[in-house]
């Protein structure tokens, strides 16, 4: 129970907050990386994977810590407070990383800090009872310790082993420190955590904030008290997967969220109710969920089983039409292989009785088979085939008979019925049944499954006609009981496909008949158990794995192969071949939240959009869908289909439709609005003291003003930006995650109380003097606590970067007229595509700022002021790759600051997590002299001669080029050897690739004779 009666209320009513002033952005940013790459072990993902934008629960942690905790005159103590809190300390670090000595004498090999007094005062070997010294710390002696090093007798009675780990991790780079330690959710699954693993952080942080708090919840419930008067209310009013919300009622905040799809409603309620409940009732419900999917499996088995008693895991599913040429019944398989840890294919085989090319199925063939059964009959939109010898081939597009009228796109094929569960025998596509993977009789309930792959047999048919027949029949009853879909597939940017592709035009039809069975079988099960609302997360999870649309992919399980889920891509994809899961296969589908907490804080959700959202907050915190490309909207109601008609209460007083109008979309004059009204009704429902932090990804230049102008119209103010990397390589859309790294920008909003006026050119000069107030006090506060041991900066360029456009948005929201105008109004008026005004020019402007004062160390301001944007980009990365600084977002962040015309010229490798700039034996000594702003500047000059070097040309011919290449080159010799000494230092100097050149490029120059 709180101790709430021993902190004053309202003590910190108007103090500003710490996201205000600092925060370690970039730990959070590694922190964020390390949960998102824990794939299925984040806590909430087993809800619904299917929901892809999910911001980590430590960012969002960090931002309800960050906004409650308040910025004092000792930011220091103010940081290590919020740091222990975070447990993203140097002894949050030891609870993280555990007990192990091994690992610790491993950590001070590589990394150094002790001396050999504390070696042998901290480790002992031990040899029965018997103790030795660890005389010193080398590969030999761990080596020859192995799994008997221990820390020392007294360094464990003492409890002083935590401050020896302490010092060794102290010397660890962060990022290795996050790769070798527990992420802190894994300590709070413990009952004694706030004992065990933050008992030291209590008396510390009470101290300093005035609190009597021993837990993570009576911390922040104080907190609240004294700058709100009561419990601090959080909301969310883009709840989504309830991330969010989640974590605000872990902390302990009165939460509230708000969405107007009912599906991101129903994750959000089940993370509250299934990850907000004890382990035990966790467990519980996960155990009666696998008991109905054990009954669907029953229900099922009369279809799966063959005489032998053995069971279908999975059926794969082709489409086939007809040939135009010889009239013969053609497979569409993009490819021949199933398994290719079994060597299993697909052979074709004509059958010329039937006028049928069949696909017999072959197991346990050699590498040269799998290669050749690479290639089916489907490449793009062709389908080619041989027959006697003979080779065919047709387009897929002019068998369905594509046609395009104007801007509108169509083809022949005929629509489906509302009724049609399988396509007929006289439409241009049909499905054929042509693998089953089955499971044999006697190790059905092993944990490993003996499985093989074989062709259908016609007793194998006979049973998938006979689920066609179950389902025609039942299908008027099972509409109106409201367990199968009776609803149209409505038209629209990512629903077009079913229906133009297929014919679709209900979305049953995106389920085979053996799914259509086992999702009513499961819905009519859940439906019926008295944890049904507990339970009914399952239905879309079960649904995501149960379509049409599910993929085979062979990769799966190792290469046995193995079914995808419909939204691993984000798109309702239709696919010419597709998996069917047996009912035993959705075993491993069985599972909710990967831990749980018995959370007691208050709590509501709301169908409502954010424009409507209901309830008063102290702090909204949102992730709104800035130029979201997903249209979840759409996709969802592949769900909403089956989950709207009679749901269990509470959802049975929520509207089951996705409200496509409602939606906030993309960009444009209506998403401007939409964001204006909605952010306009939080600022309403917020007090004067109140806070906004707002999410947003972003790959565009333009947002920045875009935002300044939503947030102006809303009544807000900025007060602080920061830069966390949080989508990384496959986590990010697109084709392998290749150079589609995102960034997430946290906005930090105050209301905007005042009414003040002013003008451009006055705005402009406090623009200049507040970027640079911003930068000089981070940098400053980096150099004050590496003085304290710390070995890294706390905030690297994209911080800085970052405080720029703050303190130009900061500027500028705190502003109600410019030159006599309303910048209210002016936020919502209607914009022409590109036009640039005022607020484009002030932010351009505060980036330039924040720019002249990001001179790389080595360089001297002198020669920075002269570089163009192109150069500035290249030497600035060339330091950040010194750094060890792979991410791409890097690259394109400096890239648009910089406003490089065209930042791919000068790159090497744009990969997500691999980007490099064009070194000098890449550009070599004819490429690179066309680059706009760099081809004819100093840099490139540098690199031709650094490059010429490397391959031994004559020294006094390569001045004599460089003299030719540089325009007033005596003038800017001392910046050549500037440049050419920072390329050594960055490179190093031991590097035979361009470091060792550049450094004899520099003495060459300074040396030359002048005649």
């Amino acid at each position: 129970m709180t101790n709430a009666t021993n902190v004053t209320p309202l003590s910190l009513k108007d103090a500003p907050s710490l996201i205000e002033r600092l925060w370690p952005a970039q730990k959070i940013s590694k922190e964020s990386e390390a949960e998102r790459k824990s794939v299925s072990s984040q806590t909430l993902t087993g809800l619904g994977s299917y929901w892809k934008g999910r911001k980590p629960l430590i960012l969002n942690r960090a931002c309800i810590l960050g906004a409650l905790l308040p910025a004092t005159d000792d930011p220091e103590t103010d940081l290590e407070i919020f740091e222990a809190l975070m447990m993203i300390d140097d002894r949050g670090f030891v609870e993280r990383h555990g007990e192990g000595a091994r690992h610790y004498a491993r950590l001070a090999l590589a990394h150094g800090g002790l001396s050999q007094e504390e070696t042998r005062r901290s480790f002992v070997v031990k040899d029965g009872r018997e103790f030795t010294s660890l005389e010193s710390l080398s590969e030999e002696a761990l080596a020859e310790a192995g799994n008997r090093l221990r820390w020392s007798p007294q360094m464990l009675d003492s409890g002083r082993w935590r401050n020896m780990a302490e010092k060794i991790l102290a010397k660890v780079p962060y990022n290795d420190k996050v790769d070798l330690s527990l992420r802190p959710e894994y300590l709070e699954e413990e009952p004694d955590a706030r004992v065990r693993h933050y008992g030291h952080v209590w008396a510390k942080a009470n101290a300093h904030l005035g609190t009597d708090a021993h837990s993570m919840p009576e911390l922040v419930e104080q907190l609240g008290i004294m700058r709100f008067g009561h419990r601090p209310r959080v909301g969310d009013a883009f709840s989504g997967s309830g991330q969010i919300p989640f974590e605000a009622l872990r902390t302990g905040c009165d939460t509230y969220a708000s969405d107007p799809n009912p599906i991101a409603a129903l994750l959000t309620w089940s993370s509250f109710e299934l990850a907000g409940s004890s382990p035990e009732e966790l467990e519980r419900v996960m155990r009666e969920l696998a008991a109905i999917e054990r009954d669907v499996e029953d229900d099922m088995a009369p279809y799966e089983t063959d005489s032998e008693g053995n069971r279908a895991k999975a059926y794969l599913y082709c489409l086939e039409t007809t040939c135009p040429e010889t009239g013969y019944s053609v497979p569409l398989v993009p490819s021949l292989v199933i398994s290719p840890k079994t060597g299993t294919i697909g052979k074709l085989v004509p059958d010329h009785e039937s006028k049928r090319i069949e696909i017999e199925i072959e197991t346990g063939v050699g590498k040269r088979a799998l290669a050749e059964a690479e290639n089916g009959t489907v490449d793009g939109d062709y389908v080619t085939y041989e027959m006697e010898g003979e080779t065919y081939r047709f387009s897929i597009s002019s068998v369905r008979g594509d046609f395009r009228t104007g801007e509108t796109r169509g083809n022949r094929l005929r629509q489906w019925s509302s009724d049609d569960i399988v396509p007929r025998d006289s439409d241009v596509f049909r499905e054929r049944l042509y693998c089953i993977h089955w499971a044999t009789a006697e190790t059905l309930e092993s944990g490993r499954q003996s499985t093989y792959f074989a062709g259908p047999t016609e007793a194998d048919l006979d049973r998938d006609r006979e689920v066609v027949d179950v389902v025609r029949k039942n299908l008027p009853d099972w509409r109106e009981e409201g367990l199968v879909p009776d609803m149209p597939v409505e038209p629209g940017m990512k629903t077009d496909d079913p229906i133009r592709t297929r014919g679709w035009s209900n979305w049953l039809h995106l389920f085979h008949p053996r799914q259509i069975l086992a999702m009513a079988q499961l819905h009519r099960r859940i439906r019926a158990h008295p944890d049904a609302a507990k339970m009914y997360f399952f239905m879309p999870r079960a649904l995501d794995n149960n379509s049409r649309l599910n993929r085979w992919a062979t990769g799966q399980g190792g290469g046995l192969g193995g079914p995808k889920g419909t939204f691993d891509n984000q798109a309702l994809n239709t696919l010419i071949n597709f998996c069917v899961r047996g009912a035993i296969g959705m075993r491993t589908l069985v599972g909710g939240p990967s831990r749980s907490w018995a959370l007691d804080a208050p709590r509501r959700i709301d169908t409502l959009p954010g424009m409507q959202a209901a309830q008063e907050r102290d702090i909204w915190i949102t992730d709104p869908p800035y130029a979201d490309a997903v249209v979840y909207h759409e996709l969802t109601e592949f769900f909403i289909s089956w989950l709207r008609k009679n749901p269990p209460a509470p959802f049975d007083g929520w509207t089951w439709d996705s409200r496509r109008p409602l939606a906030i979309q993309g960009e444009g004059e209506e998403f401007r609005r939409k964001m204006v009204a909605t952010y306009a009704n939080l600022a309403e429902k917020m007090p004067h003291n109140g806070m906004q932090v707002v999410m947003f990804t972003h790959q565009s230049g333009s947002v920045w003003a875009d935002l300044a102008q939503i947030f102006w119209g809303a009544g807000l103010k900025v007060s602080a930006a920061w830069y966390i990397a949080t989508e990384t390589g496959s986590n990010a859309p697109g084709k392998k995650g290749a150079g589609l790294v995102q960034g997430t920008v946290i906005l930090v909003l105050r209301k905007r109380l005042g009414d003040e006026s002013g003008y451009e050119d006055e705005i402009a000069h406090e623009v200049r003097s507040e970027v640079a107030r911003q930068i000089d006090t981070l940098v400053g506060l980096n150099q004050s606590l590496k003085g304290e041991g710390r070995m890294e900066n706390l905030f690297e360029d994209a911080d800085l970067q970052m405080a720029g456009y703050a303190a130009a948005l900061r500027v500028l929201t705190g502003y109600t007229r410019i030159d006599g105008r309303d910048m209210t109004a002016e936020a919502t008026r209607p914009r022409q595509r590109g036009e640039k005004g005022f607020v484009e020019r002030i932010i351009d402007f505060a980036v330039q700022v924040a720019n002249e004062h990001m001179v790389p160390d080595g360089l001297s301001p002198r020669l920075w002021q002269q570089l163009t944007g192109s150069e500035r980009f290249y030497l600035k990365m060339l330091g950040l790759e010194a750094g060890g600084l792979k991410k791409l977002d890097n690259y394109q962040n400096f890239a648009r600051a910089f406003r490089v015309p065209d930042y791919s010229a000068l790159m090497a490798d744009n990969r997500a997590n691999s980007a490099r700039l064009k070194r000098s034996d890449d550009l070599k000594h004819r490429t690179g002299f066309d680059i706009v702003d760099f081809g004819d500047g100093p840099i490139r000059a540098v690199l031709y001669g650094t490059y010429q070097l490397s391959k031994e040309e004559d020294a006094d011919v390569i001045l004599e080029q460089l003299r030719g290449m540089v325009e007033n080159y005596y003038r800017r010799r001392d910046d050549l050897v500037e440049i050419a000494e920072y390329l050594a230092l960055k490179r190093g100097r031991d590097d035979d690739r361009e470091g060792r050149h550049a450094a004899t490029l520099a003495q060459l120059i300074r040396n030359e004779k002048i005649a």
